[in-house]
């Protein structure tokens, strides 16, 4: 795993992972419990190899490994107990845990070095990321204040509803069938809209600068 994030063609793996998470196992496959837990176990030793790659920030090599596995701890707690008290918690160490799991992608792609055709994959990574970690603030979000959004909710909601309203937030493209009414939910609406526009640009600028820097060096 360590030579998995340490080579740029892990960044396209980890793309692959994402877009069958994203888009193909939702369509195919109804996860339960299990293969869920499976799934973050999975996800967490990505992340920790990942955090003690990236050695010059210490600070990730520190705050990843625990927040990994409180967060598996607690998938392990709920299937065991089936409290319904600990989807909260579940909720907030996951959201924890996909930030860290941004920061450690994002680092591997903004790094010094030629930019690839594996960089750049990298960067739609973080893009997916993105709307993954703002998806999972909703579902916190909502789990605290049922009525903070309005809309076609319907009446079973999963993840993929969440999943869908965050990219639809990202992208800008905002169809309206769901709408923010809690005032935290319109701020971390604006957050996305802004961060996905932001990010495009910044990303933009970092790679094009790494590649005039790289081919002037050479």
């Amino acid at each position: 795993m360590l030579r998995f994030w340490a080579a740029d063609h892990g960044l396209s793996l980890f793309l692959a992972l994402l877009v069958a998470v994203v888009f193909v196992l939702p369509v195919f496959g109804r996860p339960g419990p299990l293969d869920s837990l499976a799934g973050d176990i999975a996800f967490s030793a990505l992340l920790v190899a990942g955090a003690l790659t990236l050695s010059e920030r210490r600070w990730l090599r520190w705050a990843v490994p625990p927040f990994a596995a409180i967060a598996v701890l607690i998938r392990w707690a709920g299937v065991a107990t089936g409290s319904a008290d600990l989807v909260a918690w579940r909720e907030l160490s996951t959201l924890v845990t996909l930030m860290l799991f941004t920061a450690v992608v994002i680092g591997q792609v903004y790094r010094s070095g030629p930019v690839t055709y594996h960089r750049i994959l990298g960067a739609v990574a973080v893009y997916l990321l993105l709307g993954l970690t703002w998806a999972n603030a909703y579902a916190f979000l909502h789990h605290l204040h049922p009525d903070a959004f309005a809309g076609s909710l319907g009446e079973a909601l999963n993840s993929q509803t969440w999943i869908y309203y965050s990219f639809v937030t990202l992208t800008t493209v905002g169809y309206g069938d769901i709408t923010a009414v809690h005032p935290v939910a319109r701020s971390l609406a604006i957050g996305e809209a802004l961060t996905g526009q932001l990010y495009l640009a910044i990303t933009l600028a970092r790679l094009v600068s790494l590649h005039v820097s790289t081919r002037a060096k050479s």
